[in-house]
């Protein structure tokens, strides 16, 4: 099939310019000010649209093996299809974890029969029990290249530091949920004079601190690489942006909630606003915003959590912790790059450049297993494109996603910006926002 995305503005890794752009045989083959549309070719009219890769996300929670009721595979695919996303690094946390070459395998291959790239993010200890590592070496073997505990993160300092040493001649990076469990105490919330008001235990942002400060210490140690998952205060970032300063290797990523709402959403009791790390103050979302167009942080990433309805029904403190992103996220970064003032090249950092950088997903990685993505949607390219209008305004409902679940503390917002098109390996997935 060949496409040809007419007069879009085509957004670079450093610049922006009207061109068309023609796909061919799963291949971008050529982008100029104006080309020749070839015989057959379906031509769409992107005009006042920007043209970039295709979106990254770090932190998908597919359920499957384990919790085909909330996700599977093919329907977190979907959603993902719809928000713009061509690739996806699926977390460990599944039932059992994503601990062996069996079930990573598995999750390959069932990702493989999706029109997108689904990478997997092996566990660093065996079932993400914080004790024995996983045969890291093995999963590397199999194209893993992110290891994660994500759910609680690896609690004992010397078990961690075991795991980067090991990581580090594999050239894998380690991923970590950045919480204390012994300061966290099981709290709902995050701890303050909101959650002292409503009666409900607080997770401190020290929890999260502190782990990012022991961590960037045994990168220090060790010179191994760590990627720090959905950090959610201005101390985490800032942490990890002096560590980066000092030329250790840290990245970080934040989560389109934590950019979007504050520890006041969680008043309600409604626990759609349940997520771990919780969502803090009005100051750290503000800090979080600044840092993302600044260029601090390497990616918005979804943490996209499929919950069963009967779960989330449950009582704020009793409520499993997570929300989905998948559908609302490009929307959500938009608004926190500050909408009509964003800049299409820092949002296209932080939804596929950067992301695909950490996940080892770029072209130019000799060892990268899946597609290529996060390009410069130049000539030659794998086509992994999506499409996005900064203009469109429309309202999130529940009762319209693609994902199995309905967990989304998004229902009924108005939202700015949307995904009209999206193509995964030169196959047109989405037009006009819908799937194909």
């Amino acid at each position: 099939m060949i496409i040809v995305l007419r007069r879009g503005l085509v957004v670079g890794p450093s610049s922006t310019r009207v061109a068309d752009v023609v796909v061919r045989d799963g291949r971008v083959v050529d982008v100029a000010s104006t080309v020749e549309v070839p015989a057959g070719a379906l031509e769409i009219d992107v005009e006042g649209r920007w043209v970039g890769p295709g979106f990254v996300d770090l932190h998908t929670h597919l359920r499957e093996p384990g919790g085909e009721a909330a996700e599977t595979i093919e329907s977190g695919a979907r959603a993902a299809a719809v928000g713009g996303y061509c690739a996806l690094v699926a977390m460990p946390n599944t039932e059992p974890a994503l601990d062996n070459a069996a079930l990573v395998s598995y999750v390959l291959d069932q990702g493989a029969q999706t029109p997108l790239d689904i990478a997997v993010a092996g566990a660093i200890t065996l079932g993400r029990e914080g004790r024995h590592l996983a045969p890291i070496a093995e999963l590397a073997a199999l194209g893993v290249r992110l290891f994660t505990d994500d759910g609680t993160g690896v609690q004992d300092a010397a078990v961690m530091r075991r795991a980067l040493e090991y990581a580090r001649p594999l050239g894998v990076r380690l991923a970590q949920h950045c919480e204390d469990e012994s300061l966290a105490n099981a709290g709902s919330m995050n701890e303050g004079a909101v959650s002292s008001r409503l009666g409900l235990v607080g997770r401190p942002a020290l929890a999260e601190e502190l782990m990012v400060r022991r961590d960037i210490e045994l990168v220090r140690l060790t010179g191994a690489a760590v990627h720090f998952l959905h950090l959610s205060t201005a101390r985490s970032v800032a942490m990890v942006s002096a560590a980066r300063r000092e030329g250790l290797d840290v990245t970080c990523e934040v989560a389109p909630h934590h950019l979007t709402l504050d520890e006041g959403s969680c008043a309600g009791f409604d626990a759609h606003f349940k997520v771990h790390p919780p969502l803090r103050t009005t100051k750290d979302v503000a800090a979080l915003r600044h840092a993302l167009r600044e260029g601090e942080i390497d990616a918005v990433a979804t943490d996209h959590a499929p919950h069963a309805p009967e779960l989330k029904d449950r009582a704020f403190d009793e409520a499993p912790a997570g929300m989905l992103g998948l559908e609302h996220a490009a929307a959500l970064a938009y608004e926190a790059l500050g909408a009509s003032s964003c800049d299409p090249v820092r949002f296209f950092e932080v939804m596929s450049r950067g992301p695909a950088r950490v996940a080892r997903l770029r072209a130019d990685d000799d060892r990268v297993r899946h597609g290529a993505h996060g390009g410069a949607v130049s000539a030659g390219e794998d086509a992994n494109l999506v499409v996005f209008d900064p203009r469109i305004e429309w309202t999130a409902s529940r009762d319209q996603l693609q994902s199995r679940a309905r967990n989304t503390p998004y229902d009924a917002r108005p939202l700015r910006g949307r995904v009209t098109t999206t193509i995964a390996g030169g196959r047109l997935v989405v037009h006009e926002g819908q799937l194909q």
